[in-house]
């Protein structure tokens, strides 16, 4: 893997959050923010109601601009949102995951923590020059963002569905053809 397992989790996290804001959108109840939160393993306080909902629905847009920017308007955007929440690195160690980097208090609201942690991750990105991970779905009519992660950077789909979509089209094409 190319990056830390807190780094990687960071990313997939917040690739997964922004591609919730395509159509159709899929996070749209406190019980899906619920699954969102256990299935990437957050810390931290975790309101479970509407207003932590509407907040992290507000943030989509922003981690997407964080994730396909250029590396320089990357740099910029991380430092703001660094600042702007005044993280403060710190190792921590829970559940059961070793030594790993947290920034911000687990008491903060769950939308800054995600962006704190997404900064955080991108700064790992953005000094090892990797943000060629990141990218649009290579399916034709498809906006989500896709993480790459593997080793010959071969990963073009935000999902198997759209992988598979994609072959079945480039299929019947070859049969017409």
């Amino acid at each position: 893997m190319v990056f830390t397992h807190d780094t990687a989790a960071s990313l997939q996290a917040a690739v997964a959050l922004a591609n919730t804001a395509e159509e159709p959108d899929t996070l749209t109840t406190v019980e899906g923010l619920a699954e969102f939160y256990a299935e990437h393993e957050y810390s931290g306080e975790h309101q479970r109601d509407e207003s932590e909902l509407k907040a992290v629905r507000a943030v989509r847009g922003a981690l997407r601009a964080l994730l396909t920017a250029d590396r320089d308007t990357a740099v910029e955007l991380v430092n703001g949102i660094l600042a702007e929440a005044s993280a403060v690195p710190r190792l921590v160690r829970h559940d059961r995951l070793d030594w790993h980097v947290h920034a911000i208090d687990d008491g903060a609201p769950l939308a800054r923590r995600v962006m704190v942690e997404t900064a955080m991750a991108m700064i790992d990105v953005i000094r090892a020059d990797e943000l060629n991970r990141l990218a649009i779905c290579a399916a034709d009519e498809c906006g989500g963002l896709v993480l790459d992660l593997s080793r010959n950077r071969s990963r073009r789909y935000c999902s198997t569905a759209c992988g598979n979509r994609e072959a079945v089209a480039a299929y019947r094409a070859r049969q017409r053809g």
